[in-house]
């Protein structure tokens, strides 16, 4: 009987050695398993989450200097609506990007009008838009068939709108050119402000849809 319980006691240790013995064995195998999972996730999530949100947006302020006034370009319609001019006019003209979108130029078009004897019916222009510099704002200059030759500064103050003020250190008046896009009509008006006045005078109003 002791000799039995000795054999037993004798078992147990073995086992308990065999089994202290393997206990070590299986620490290593589980970095092997876990460790290498967590470093490789986290630099395929962050450069693609980086890459997904602030890229485009700052892309495409750099990429495309006339943002501020691409929704001037197109094909429109101008029928008077006001001004002093007392002018009744149906005629178009349009904005496109010109000399490999270094230049954006506005090409107007004559069409009926009735109106007083000082106003010119047959008036054509140009009028080109271009950069400053790089990154900086916009200025013109127009031409038109009477000779006129006006300077502008180009400003931005909301989107969808877009305002000509010609350099009041030129000889004569003053003048101020809008642009309004919407709710898909595209306004304008030019004003004028002569020499002594403090507040411009609207000469010309009109709007129309894209054609």
């Amino acid at each position: 009987m002791k000799r039995r319980i000795a054999d037993l006691a004798i078992m147990a240790l073995l086992t308990a050695c065999c089994v202290s013995a393997q206990a070590p064995a299986k620490p290593p195998a589980k970095p092997a398993t876990q460790a290498p999972a967590k470093p490789t996730a986290q630099p395929s999530t962050q450069p693609a989450a980086t890459a997904s949100t602030q890229p485009p947006a700052l892309a495409s302020a750099k990429t495309d200097p006339w943002l501020g006034i691409r929704f001037l370009i197109g094909s429109w319609e101008a029928k008077t609506t006001g001004g002093v001019a007392q002018a009744q006019v149906s005629a178009g003209y349009s904005f496109r990007l010109e000399l490999r979108d270094h230049v954006m130029a506005r090409h107007s078009r004559s069409g009926a009008c009735s109106a007083p004897d000082d106003f010119n019916c047959v008036h054509s222009d140009l009028l080109y838009i271009y950069p400053a510099a790089a990154g900086q704002a916009f200025e013109a200059i127009y031409f038109d068939n009477e000779g006129h030759v006006l300077h502008y500064a180009v400003s931005t103050p909301k989107p969808g709108t877009a305002v000509f003020l010609s350099d009041p250190a030129q000889p004569g008046p003053q003048y101020r050119l809008s642009y309004t896009f919407l709710d898909g009509v595209m306004s304008g008006q030019f004003e004028m402000k002569i020499s002594g006045q403090t507040d411009f005078t609207s000469y010309l109003e009109w709007s129309g849809k894209r054609q």
